[in-house]
């Protein structure tokens, strides 16, 4: 057996054996480079410099002593830290509900709980807008009440909470499932109430996740900006008054000043969660979980757990129901009968955005899910010069709010030598490098589950590094290559604020047809555009399970049988 200094000497003795991979790796840190940390330095420059190139923090200073500004930035963590706490909870409830109790109709309740993530942006806002607004069905057709304002404050706290709670439960889903059952059982043989265990045991052990939930959901709320810029209202938000800025004021450095306002924080809460995660353990007696746990069953435990988790079901239900039957109907609010002109409306006038929208979903979406599985791979297999520096860079887009990549990219990629601005290719970027985190934290958790010797193997064989990662290690992964192929195609297929300010007319996409049909109350259109897009999604989920699942080494030996 080698030691940890023996195995580190002949990782970096194999890599050097490869020139092809020695290149490879290379090439990756230079494209993080490029399309990671140069936009941001371009960012910070831009902001600090006067028009003539000269350093000069009067911008700042006039941004900083605003008022209105200080307000907005206030407005958006006050929001991010409600909208928080209320996911969190939720999510706990929904993960402990699913994991750790015998609660009837658990395969609605998993769908229903990850249904937000998978969807489109605007469903919820223009939900709360046909539910809620002044022709609303409940406000004004079941109440009567015509003056109800649905935006600002009230309906964002609802609708990120719907949107971001996924994230939670399934942060927490993993925790509460990883927690020793043996530990709860010994403190009932010794007399203690459930509600006694819970408060003592259960929730102690689940704090480090119930912590880091609440920063996910606080970055998720901080750049979020479909929502805020929908039914906002008087409440304005950072990244929406950036965007206001820069497309009303024609202020790009005010712009860049108020998107690196909004980078702090989330960046902060990112560095804490990363560091809260690798700092904190969740330590049980026997440091693994039970593979024979024993579920609640107590009715006065499971009826109002059930109860609470369908109430919730229902209203996404609603919400979501709301918005299909709205892309069937004439005039909402006005005229409820049957018509499919809106759909007609988006294959004719409107199919442009929809269908650059699909391309460029399909070709970002297997460049983003092999280049996030080869980094994985490289960061958690081979030792090279470099590798924390890719490792960082790689999942620091995740603490980048979409309207920070937005600007940042416009400064980078507007002139030479990286003239991009306005094509295919910008947008391409903007989703494979936003979109790799998920994929390779999902990889590095699979590959730390795998004995390397397989691996080993495979190289002491003559194979190379390539040979050994698309027959091996792919294949033992695709669960996580699957899971970061559909993020990737759904992030692409939805993304806003990250693109706002990049598309062209050459290429304009659904999302932000979808936006500009808001601006103009075309409710009805941008209902049809978001139940297409539901359709598409749904397709691509399911031809990508296809494509995956013929990785299966046991499934296609099975076939060749």
């Amino acid at each position: 057996m080698r030691n940890g200094t023996n195995d580190l000497m002949w990782k970096m003795k194999m890599i050097l054996k490869e020139p092809i991979l020695i290149i490879f790796i290379l090439l990756l840190l230079l494209l993080l480079t490029v399309f990671v940390f140069y936009p941001l330095l371009m960012l910070i420059k831009y902001s600090i410099t006067a028009d003539g190139g000269e350093l000069s923090l009067q911008t700042i200073w006039a941004v900083v002593k605003n008022s209105s500004y200080r307000i907005i930035f206030s407005n958006s963590i006050k929001l991010g830290l409600i909208s928080a706490c209320i996911a969190t909870i939720i999510g706990y409830i929904f993960a402990f509900a699913i994991t750790r109790t015998e609660l009837p109709m658990k395969g609605f309740m998993k769908t229903m709980a990850t249904l937000p993530i998978v969807s489109p942006p605007f469903v919820l806002s223009l939900s709360i807008i046909f539910l809620f607004g002044r022709k609303g069905l409940i406000t004004n057709g079941l109440l009567g009440i015509t003056d109800f304002n649905v935006y600002g404050m009230h309906s964002l706290i609802l609708v990120q909470t719907i949107s971001f709670f996924p994230v939670a439960y399934l942060t927490l889903s993993g925790i509460l499932q990883a927690i020793d059952s043996s530990v709860e059982d010994a403190a009932l043989n010794l007399g203690a109430s459930r509600w006694k265990i819970f408060w003592t045991v259960t929730f102690p052990l689940s704090l480090p996740g119930i912590f880091s939930a609440f920063l996910l959901v606080f970055i998720q709320s901080l750049q979020d900006f479909s929502n805020p810029a929908v039914i906002g209202g008087g409440f304005p938000t950072l990244g929406v008054e950036a965007y206001r800025v820069i497309t009303g004021m024609y202020d790009l450095r005010t712009g860049a000043i108020l998107s690196i306002m909004l980078l702090i924080p989330s960046l902060m809460a990112f560095l804490l969660q990363r560091y809260w995660i690798s700092g904190k353990g969740f330590v049980t007696v026997t440091g693994k979980p039970s593979q024979n746990r024993t579920k609640l069953n107590q009715r006065h435990i499971v009826i109002p757990l059930f109860a609470v988790c369908l109430l919730f079901c229902a209203v996404i239900v609603l919400f979501y129901g709301t918005v299909i039957v709205g892309a069937f109907v004439k005039v909402w609010g006005v005229n409820y009968s049957f018509t499919l002109d809106h759909f007609r409306y988006v294959f004719s006038i409107g199919f442009k955005p929809l269908r650059n929208a699909v391309t460029l979903a399909i070709i970002a979406t297997p460049i983003t899910g092999l280049t996030g599985m080869a980094i994985a791979f490289l960061t958690v297999r081979k030792s090279f010069f470099g590798k924390r520096y890719m490792s960082l860079a790689s999942l620091l887009t995740f603490a980048l709010p979409g309207t920070v990549v937005g600007i940042s990219y416009i400064l980078a990629f507007n002139d030479r030598p990286f003239l991009l601005t306005g094509t295919a290719v910008i947008l391409i970027c903007v989703f494979v490098f936003r979109n790799l985190p998920v994929g390779i934290e999902g990889a590095s958790s699979a590959l730390m589950q795998i004995d390397p010797s397989i691996e080993e193997a495979s190289i002491n064989m003559g194979a190379g590094s390539f040979y050994t990662f698309f027959h091996i290690t792919l294949p033992l992964i695709r669960g996580a290559f699957f899971s970061g192929l559909v993020y990737s195609f759904v992030r692409a297929m939805t993304a806003v604020s990250a693109i706002i300010f990049l598309v062209s007319a050459r290429w304009n996409v659904v999302t932000t047809r979808i936006f500009s049909l808001f601006e103009v109350s075309q409710y009805s259109d941008a209902a049809a555009y978001i139940v297409i897009m539901i359709i598409v999604i749904a397709c691509a989920i399911y031809v990508l399970n296809f494509l995956v699942s013929k990785m299966d080494p046991e499934k296609n030996a099975m076939v060749r049988k």
